[in-house]
């Protein structure tokens, strides 16, 4: 059952189609399996891969932020560690 959604291969984040919780095994509508590393709500999004601290964050293949620290694989990637880089005035 595919519990989450990529839309495109760039992405190195899939967004949950679920609630998912810790040690979940999420697959993903690429085919990849990804074990959960703490709750993730519906419609936030999950780390495919390692994605360093100041890399880019890609989602529907577009950046849509930086990671502020390391986010590791099946990891919840939201405000507490991707600075978004959309909408700012300051950029």
């Amino acid at each position: 059952m595919v519990t989450a959604i990529v839309v495109n291969p760039a992405d190195n984040v899939a967004t949950a189609l679920q609630d998912l919780h810790q040690d979940d095994v999420v697959t993903d509508s690429g085919g990849r399996s990804i074990h959960v590393r703490g709750d993730i709500p519906y419609g936030h999004k999950v780390a495919l891969l390692r994605i360093e601290r100041g890399s880019e964050v890609i989602k529907y293949g577009e950046v849509i932020g930086r990671a502020t620290r390391t986010i590791e694989p099946g990891e919840h990637t939201h405000v507490h560690n991707l600075e978004s880089l959309r909408g700012r005035g300051d950029l």
